[in-house]
């Protein structure tokens, strides 16, 4: 579909926004939702779009519910997809503190290598400030343009 003024392709930016609880049941549901969710934006289950956005959900969320973890408070996950441009994944946390970037794990460190993953995986990733109180850790994935004369995605 195009617009009639500008003969330029209409682009539809699909949302989905939920609260969890900041528990790791509450990360896993994160995943699976935004699984879901993709799945009904016609991301289908096992592509590479959404096995990349599987592994970004489940990093950014499993560090909100470890390290962004406020008593009380719950951790957000929000995505933004359109179609054939771009997918965004922020998840927000109450705690406010910034981590450092992405260092390399010593080689017999547990842990640590989450944001690694992360820069790995996503096209951009930063850390931004959340008002009132707390910080968003979003990851951006560029997608593939999609081929004219193919399906369309509503």
């Amino acid at each position: 579909m195009t617009s009639p003024l500008t003969r330029e392709p209409v682009v539809t930016v699909r949302v989905f926004t939920q609260r969890f609880s900041s528990t790791p049941r509450g990360a896993r549901l994160a995943r699976r939702l935004a699984l879901h969710q993709l799945d009904r934006w016609r991301v289908p289950y096992g592509s590479d779009t959404s096995d990349v956005a599987a592994l970004l959900v489940a990093e950014l969320a499993a560090n909100a519910v470890t390290h962004g973890r406020v008593p009380g408070r719950d951790f957000e996950l929000a995505l933004a997809y359109t179609p054939g441009l771009l997918l965004r994944i922020d998840v927000s946390d109450a705690r406010g503190e910034r981590r450092p970037a992405a260092v390399a794990p010593g080689p017999l460190d547990e842990g640590g290598r989450g944001l690694l993953l992360v820069g790995a995986l996503a096209s951009r990733w930063a850390v931004l400030d959340r008002a009132p109180v707390g910080k968003t850790v979003r990851a951006e994935l560029d997608l593939p343009r999609a081929r004219s004369g193919g399906p369309s995605v509503p």
